[in-house]
């Protein structure tokens, strides 16, 4: 049996919503073994699954499946751990989970529990664990692929590669300080250890700047489309979509709130905002929608800014954020007419220019991410750790006439601030609030 730091025994089931073809449940702890035995009759072999009848404590049969043995160290939390596959029936699953709870020191597991317990026995760090909850709610392929690769220690190693060049520039700092009359001692090793420094503070900023990208690979590329009433916004989004998402008609001012439709292009996850149509003289109600669609649109990647081709009625948005003028209701007017007003021509109804639009968005969502093979900071965790990582390692550098006790101290901080990314420092508190994302049974 494995050494554990814990005394209970946890188990869940961890595969979804009964009923279900296979029901998958988990244990893990000291008693998984004893368990095993009682209401399997047999720790099967390590890793190799046996099939065998499950009994309750009191040798009642409950069902027959599969069983797995997963002896710590070597198994995702650490310490003994099984699976026990069984027919997907919910009174199945009841009766299975209520004769592991009889058991003393076993007890079901709380959310994440069981990455918690991955992360406290050192199977896995803070990073890779956040990267799993993340891969377990990916939607798209380009979230799976950033999830995956953090998963896998992308983050981790970067990360750990520049605490170690913080650790060593502080080793040499207080080297210079402890043991300056020593001979095997350098000289004066503060101009390469500060340059370092200076570098590692700018790759750290530049590290920063991609926060957004990986904002748009996990919540998505946000498209908001404005215009005047009856420009044709919900129309186009119903046609984007493929389904009625939102009202239609010939009357202004339909469209009073935001109405958001989620798409996936070529892996990309792509949020699509119906707004209110902008105009003068609008109602109370219809006015608190047009300064929603205003804000949205001050946050988005992208503004589609529409006009209907047979009106001379024309919205601009003001702001920075990127746009594409769309002429709408092209088959009322022919679709080559007045076309250089606009960036792209498109008509609802018949689906002219609708493919072309797609692929517009599509290119300008992929362009905003960035190359998808950068390692990018996941989490406003990390971009609050990285910040002060890189604001004490500036005060470091800057601080040339100071003692180097004191820059050495803010060197000190940076490193502590890093390790704090992946759990290697004082990070008790942050525990509950990251593992409870994670659902039951993981």
């Amino acid at each position: 049996m494995s050494s554990t730091i814990f005394k209970d025994t946890i188990f869940a089931l961890s595969s979804g919503r009964l009923p279900s073809g296979v029901a998958v449940i988990r244990l893990s702890g000291p008693g998984t073994q004893r368990a095993l035995r009682e209401m399997v009759g047999i720790v099967p072999a390590p890793r190799r699954a046996s099939y065998r009848a499950v009994r309750a404590p009191s040798g009642e049969p409950l069902d027959r499946g599969l069983v797995l043995f997963l002896p710590g160290p070597g198994s995702f939390t650490g310490e003994d751990s099984a699976e026990l596959q069984l027919h997907g029936g919910k009174a199945v699953v009841s009766a299975v989970l209520q004769a592991l709870g009889s058991f003393e020191d076993f007890r079901h597991a709380e959310a994440g529990e069981f990455t918690k317990r991955a992360f406290l026995n050192g199977r896995l760090d803070l990073v890779e664990a956040e990267a799993l909850a993340d891969l377990i709610s990916a939607e798209t392929e380009a979230q799976r692929r950033f999830a995956a690769a953090n998963a896998q220690g992308a983050q981790t190693a970067l990360y750990g590669e520049w605490r170690r060049r913080i650790v060593h520039a502080r080793a040499m700092i207080e080297a210079e300080l402890d043991f300056s009359d020593e001979a095997d001692v350098p000289g004066s090793v503060s101009d390469r250890v500060w340059a370092d420094m200076a570098a590692l503070a700018t790759e750290i900023r530049a590290h920063l700047s991609g926060y957004h990208n990986a904002e748009i690979i996990r919540d998505g590329y946000q498209v908001v489309i404005m215009g005047a009433p009856n420009a044709g916004k919900s129309s186009l989004l119903n046609a984007l979509a493929r389904r009625e998402a939102a009202i239609v008609t010939d009357e202004p001012g339909t469209t009073r709130d935001l109405v958001e439709v989620v798409l996936d292009l070529a892996g990309m996850k792509v949020v699509l905002v119906d707004t209110a149509g902008i105009r003068e003289g609008a109602g109370k109600v219809e006015a608190i929608g047009i300064e929603r669609a205003l804000a949205r649109a001050g946050r988005a990647d992208l503004v589609l800014e529409l006009q209907a081709m047979d009106q001379a009625v024309q919205v601009t948005v003001a702001g920075t954020t990127p746009r594409v003028r769309v002429g709408t209701k092209s088959d009322l007017v022919g679709s080559d007419e007045h076309s250089d007003d606009f960036d792209l021509v498109i008509s609802a109804k018949n689906g002219h220019g609708i493919d072309g639009l797609l692929n517009e968005i599509q290119r300008r969502a992929q362009e905003a991410t960035g190359g998808m093979g950068d390692v990018l900071p996941s989490r406003m965790r990390h971009v609050a750790l990285l910040e002060r990582c890189a604001k004490a390692l500036e005060a470091a550098i800057s601080q040339e006439t100071a003692p180097l006790e004191l820059r050495a101290e803010e060197l000190r901080d940076a490193g502590s601030s890093l390790g704090k990314i992946s759990g290697a420092v004082d990070v008790e508190d942050l525990l509950d609030a990251i593992f409870s994302e994670f659902c039951i049974g993981k």
